[in-house]
């Protein structure tokens, strides 16, 4: 799932055209405003969030080969 900081709903819709996400995106325009990055307290983007089927948070902001291995251990279990 995507969320989306943006503020301008044609901008936003637009970019992900552009980029083909094919994902579920959402957004309530609201910027840093944005309930879920308040939420989950985002601090810069892009952030990445894995969450447990309870949806607890078990990894965050993982890149490359770090995130990569974290899913595969997840997906064995």
């Amino acid at each position: 799932m995507g969320v989306s900081l943006d503020k301008d709903a044609t901008k936003w819709k637009e970019a992900i055209a552009k980029d083909k996400l094919t994902w579920t995106q959402v957004s309530h325009l609201k910027f840093w405003e944005e309930p879920i990055a308040i939420q989950y307290e985002v601090e810069a983007i892009p952030a990445t969030f894995i969450l447990d089927a309870s949806g607890k948070v078990v990894a965050r902001n993982l890149k490359g080969e770090e995130l990569r291995a974290k899913i595969l251990e997840l997906l064995a279990k």
